[in-house]
């Protein structure tokens, strides 16, 4: 096993959490959007988390800028005018941007990265007909004029459960943590149960600490075993309790050979993760590998490196408009557009918005075989597919 995860009941408590608790939610009316003229170039914002003190925002700013420019270039016969605005993942700054952009013809807003800053910028342009797709996935301030673009655990959630269901395991019981991302990643998990007809096989919660996945443990097992569940459904990522909890399942007795285990975020990020006796054969969804390494490979002739692994969220947004104004219609950027049924190909496969403001993705299933990632069900190339 490798050192990252030495010494194996190590809890990593810096864990950073994929949703945050948000008071802001955007309720807000439901604008229609701008007319535009698809005949001439379409003013786009892209508002980007640059002037921020963090390295890595403005890392991720360049990032979702050049993934933006390569979306560009791949259009067809559609023309953007792409300006691009900081937010230093501020929302007071967000909130200025947005306005500053719409005051210089912004016709639609890309961005920004983080709940509090997109929340705030939807604000600011929801009383100019203006829609935002945002980068983040964020669920809890979608609405309105707001879109978020970034993969949501609903999303993940429905996909699994649909596969778990149809592979003859439909028992799940749920394990999530004591903490904001564990609550969201729980309500998550029960909606997929409901709508997927699923079973229900309980839930177990933890203290969101070392000493809190150990005294879980034979609670989890108990439940597993009283109420015959088929599934494990687990909430943890790779850097919070998912190695510890997925090496103390099995030692109490709780076999990967008879109970499926089955998680809510990526397993194979980071790389080291894959070493991990315990996450063999565990269920976990992604986006079209196939089509994540074409972008990865693009970007890095055009570019150098490896996009931030959000970048491609940026060529989506400009993908789903280029889509839009392609077909002519003036209404093209308005809310009925933006959430047409048939949705969008986007660089990590398809991709649609709901009329909520949340999304859909099209998602592979994988498990781990031999420290391997391996497809079991493949990414649908249409909605209405398995698992959608």
């Amino acid at each position: 096993m490798l050192s990252f995860f030495k010494p194996a009941r190590r809890f990593l408590t810096g864990a950073v959490l994929g949703l945050s608790a948000l008071t802001l939610a955007a309720c807000l009316p439901d604008g229609g959007g701008p007319t535009i003229s698809t005949s001439n170039p379409v003013p786009v914002a892209l508002l980007v988390p640059n002037g921020s003190s963090n390295t890595g925002d403005v890392i991720l700013a360049q990032s979702l800028e050049n993934a933006a420019k390569l979306a560009i270039a791949d259009l067809d016969g559609v023309q953007i005018d792409l300006r691009i605005y900081p937010t230093a993942g501020d929302p007071n700054t967000a909130h200025a941007s947005a306005v500053q952009a719409v005051n210089e013809g912004a016709k639609i807003i890309i961005g920004p990265v983080f709940g509090e800053a997109a929340n705030a910028a939807a604000k600011a342009v929801a009383s100019r007909n203006i829609n935002v797709l945002s980068f983040s996935n964020n669920t809890s301030i979608a609405g309105g004029n707001l879109f978020v673009l970034g993969p949501t655990f609903q999303n993940t959630a429905d996909r699994l459960v649909n596969y778990s269901v149809r592979s003859g395991k439909p028992n799940i019981l749920v394990v999530h943590a004591q903490n904001e991302a564990g609550r969201l990643g729980k309500i998550a998990i029960d909606n997929a149960i409901a709508s997927q007809r699923a079973q229900a096989a309980g839930s177990v919660s933890y203290q969101f600490s070392q000493e809190g996945v150990i005294a879980a443990v034979s609670q989890i097992k108990l439940q597993a075993e009283a109420n015959s569940a088929d599934t494990i459904f687990l909430t943890s990522n790779t850097s919070g309790a998912l190695p510890l909890m997925t090496q103390l399942l099995p030692e109490a007795g709780l076999s990967p050979a008879t109970t499926q285990f089955m998680g809510l975020t990526r397993w194979d990020i980071p790389s080291q993760t894959l070493e991990l006796p315990g996450v063999q054969n565990g269920w976990f969804a992604l986006p079209d590998p196939n089509l994540t390494q074409q972008f990865q490979t693009r970007y890095a002739q055009a570019y150098g490196g490896l996009p931030h692994p959000i970048g491609g969220l940026a060529y989506d947004g400009i993908a789903a408009i280029g889509a839009l104004v392609k077909a002519g219609k003036s209404n093209a950027l308005t809310t009925s557009a933006l959430t047409q049924g048939a949705g969008f190909q986007g660089v990590n496969g398809i991709f649609r918005l709901r009329a909520d403001g949340t999304n859909e993705r099209g998602l592979a299933v994988a498990t781990i075989r031999d420290k391997k990632v391996v497809i079991i069900d493949p990414a649908p190339q249409r909605f209405g597919g398995a698992g959608l």
